[in-house]
């Protein structure tokens, strides 16, 4: 007398079915997390710690050099004292005897910031930090970024419709640009 065995397994259909929910459940778990939204809000709020950093650098040069600020050669300079428009921190910012603001931030000045910190500021790849300085009485100084995650997004056009500080309405023509708002540090 023969035994039949049968042997314990799965049939194809329901390992298919069981690859097919996994696949499922997958998807559902990547669209909940949103990967890219993940590593933009990053980067902003890399980008906003960076600008904070920026402003302590930039306060602590004003009160170590008696209220000149590093965009000014020199306390005389006070029709310099301001900036007028959004300017990118990087390159492009000079004072008014021709020297870079970021070298006198970091090793070619009062070492403020640290030489890595510019570095990356200033890299290519990098979201880029702007800065605003009305010059009047009273006012901050700002570095702004444009954000890139939606969350920052949103934040950035909060502060455009509610309103700009006082001291920032001047540039609002700049930063409030629709679909390219920037959120503004004090």
């Amino acid at each position: 007398m023969t035994k039949l065995f049968k042997k314990a397994g799965f049939t194809m259909i329901e390992l298919l079915i069981v690859i097919a929910v996994l696949g499922v459940l997958a998807v559902a778990v990547l669209a909940a997390i949103n990967p890219i939204e993940q590593i933009n809000r990053g980067r902003d709020t890399g980008s906003r710690s960076d600008a904070e950093q920026l402003l302590s650098g930039i306060d602590r040069y004003y009160v170590a050099r008696d209220g000149v600020w590093p965009w000014m050669a020199n306390a005389d300079d006070d029709d310099n004292a301001t900036i007028g428009t959004l300017t990118p921190v990087d390159t492009d910012l000079d004072d008014t005897d021709g020297n870079d603001v970021l070298d006198k931030l970091s090793t070619g000045g009062t070492q403020e910031l640290k030489q890595s910190f510019i570095n990356r500021i200033t890299n290519d790849n990098y979201n880029d930090l702007n800065i605003y300085y009305g010059g009047a009485p009273g006012d901050s100084v700002y570095v702004c970024f444009e954000p890139q995650s939606g969350s920052f997004l949103e934040e950035a056009h909060e502060r455009c419709t509610d309103g700009l500080p006082a001291d920032l309405e001047d540039i609002s023509s700049e930063v409030c640009i629709p679909d390219s708002e920037y959120i503004c540090l004090p």
